[in-house]
Parts: C-alpha cells; sequence; structure tokens
C-alpha cells in the first residue's frame, strides 16, 4: 500500500527512553495508577516498570518465557506464558498458573495480549515451530472462563479497539495484514471480521499495535523498522521510522496520554540472520501531536 496524501512522517519526535539491548522488548501498556510503562522481555521472562519522572527502571523475573504483562485490579500482574495465563505479584516472589491454556499443545504458546474496557483480558497463541493455522485467539473473563474467539491463527499479536470499542483490530502476523471484526462490548463477542489494510511482507510484519483518540490504527512492523499509522478508512496517512528494523509494538502513554511508546527487539538469543543495528532492543518514544486510548488492567 502506498501512503496517501496528507502524510505526516513523526520521526522528529522521536527519542530513546530505556538504552538498553533487550533481546525481545514487547507489549507496552501504561498504568495510570502509577503513571509508569510496563513493557516485557519475553524470552527473558522479565517484566519492566518504567517511571519516566525519575528515569527509573526496575524489573521482576518470572522464570517463564512470557508474551505479555497486564496489571491487575486487584495489585500484581497477570502474565501470559507457554503453560497459559500466569498471575504475578508486584514482587515477582509469587508466581502461579491461574488459567491453563492449550495444555494439550505443547509447541504452542500465548504471545501479545490486552484488555477491554469491562477488563477481559483478549491474547492468542501461536506454534514456536510456526506450524500454520495452529493459534487460537481467546477471550479471558474475570472469573477466569476462557473462550476462544478465532482459531486457524497462525501467529497470534497486537490486538486493540476503536474509541467507541464498537471495532476490535487483529494482528495474525504472518497473514499480511490488520483485520478488523465488529465488537459487542457489553457479551465480548467478535463478528464480521474482513481486512482492514494489507501489508506486503517486503515492507515488514505487523506486530503490534495501538488506536490513537480519532480512530487511527497505529502498528509496529517487525523487521519493518517503522510504526505506520492508518486512518479509519485503511489509508496509509503516517510514518515513524526507528534506528532498529524489529518493532514490536506500540503503544499510548504519559500523563496526557500523548507519547506512543515503541518496543523493538535485539533477538540475538533467536538470530534470524540479519543484522543486529547499535539500538536494536531500545525502548523509544515519539510525541505524534495525537492522543491515544488508555490501557484498561484484568479485572479478574
Amino acid at each position: 500500500m502506498t501512503a496517501v496524501a496528507p502524510f505526516t512522517d513523526y520521526t522528529e519526535s522521536l527519542d530513546v527512553v530505556v538504552a538498553q539491548n533487550f533481546d525481545l522488548a514487547e507489549g507496552p501498556i501504561w498504568d495510570d495508577v502509577t503513571n509508569t510503562l510496563i513493557f516485557v522481555d519475553c524470552n527473558e521472562g522479565h517484566i519492566h516498570r518504567y517511571d519516566p519522572t525519575t528515569d527509573h527502571l526496575s524489573s521482576i523475573d518470572v522464570g517463564h518465557t512470557i508474551g505479555a504483562a497486564i496489571p491487575r485490579s486487584c495489585g500484581g500482574f497477570v502474565a501470559t506464558s507457554v503453560d497459559g495465563l500466569l498471575s504475578v505479584s508486584d514482587t515477582g516472589d509469587e508466581v502461579s498458573l491461574i488459567v491453563p491454556i492449550e495444555a494439550d499443545l505443547p509447541n504452542n504458546r500465548m504471545n501479545d495480549g490486552k484488555c477491554d474496557a469491562r477488563g477481559r483480558l483478549w491474547s492468542g497463541t501461536f506454534s514456536t515451530r510456526f506450524e500454520r493455522d495452529a493459534g487460537t485467539l481467546y477471550r479471558i473473563d474475570p472469573d477466569l472462563r476462557v473462550t476462544p474467539a478465532l482459531q486457524d491463527v497462525r501467529v497470534s499479536n497486537g490486538i486493540a479497539w476503536s474509541p467507541d470499542n464498537r471495532l476490535l483490530y487483529f494482528n495474525d502476523t504472518l497473514a499480511r495484514g490488520i483485520n478488523v471484526f465488529d465488537y459487542d462490548l457489553y457479551n465480548g463477542h467478535v463478528s464480521n471480521g474482513r481486512r482492514f489494510v494489507d501489508i506486503d511482507r517486503d515492507t515488514g510484519l505487523p506486530d503490534g499495535m495501538a488506536v490513537d483518540a480519532d480512530g487511527c490504527v497505529w502498528v509496529a512492523l517487525f523487521h519493518g523498522g517503522q510504526v505506520r499509522r492508518y486512518n479509519p478508512q485503511g489509508d496509509w496517512i503516517g510514518v515513524i521510522s526507528l534506528p532498529a528494523a524489529r518493532v514490536t509494538s506500540c503503544n499510548f502513554g504519559g500523563p496526557s496520554m500523548d507519547e506512543l511508546y515503541i518496543t523493538t527487539a535485539d533477538f540475538k538469543l533467536n538470530d534470524d540472520g540479519n543484522p543486529h543495528e547499535a539500538k536494536a532492543g531500545y525502548v523509544f518514544r515519539c510525541r505524534p501531536g495525537v492522543k491515544g486510548l488508555p490501557s484498561h488492567p484484568f479485572a479478574g
């Protein structure tokens, strides 16, 4: 897809906030209770909390490969993992499996996840052997009931909702584009799935994403070195160019929700044969001049 006018390049407003070569930084979530950014280093099994006011980074070692960590309304975190959904205390001293997922599929693991405005967690699986259509997107309710929502997924990844919660956007990373569904916030149902935008594989793989207050979709392109902005009609209207090709996710944060935090990967633990940039794995921040939507904790 080619860009359409008017088109905005936001790269000049990009800066580094955490200058570390994280192996696979992922899943940025803004915690408005503490005004901190939460993200994970998946393969290392670490949950990180960054305070932009003090520039302090604290970390928890979960002891498991994880895909995302989301604050819980009752305190601590839930984290997606190989075995299912974990409960993790604020200190990391207590880690327990609270929702087994796909115990009969040892090559699968949970990946990215986010909560809707009612505190339901949406997260999917993928095959670590990249077996085709082996994944499923699940909804986990606050009472820990699990409902399969979409099947035959290759690599379940980014999830985001429109400002009115009537649309759910979803990335199956190897499906070469972003899909969108009608969303019923009352009962948590998706329907009427269709393609939102096609993304040529040569320009990058759609990974994590976010939606801003104008209803535009921001998507990280793994191996593409970009975050792209698409308007609600699916037109490509903006870009952020990163000094690292493996861009993994993005999400809005900051006290005014006008800062877009972007995670990247160094990926040396799973070397894919591509060059590694000096800033690969860094966490970046962009101030694009628009506000984003809040992140929601898990209500369970």
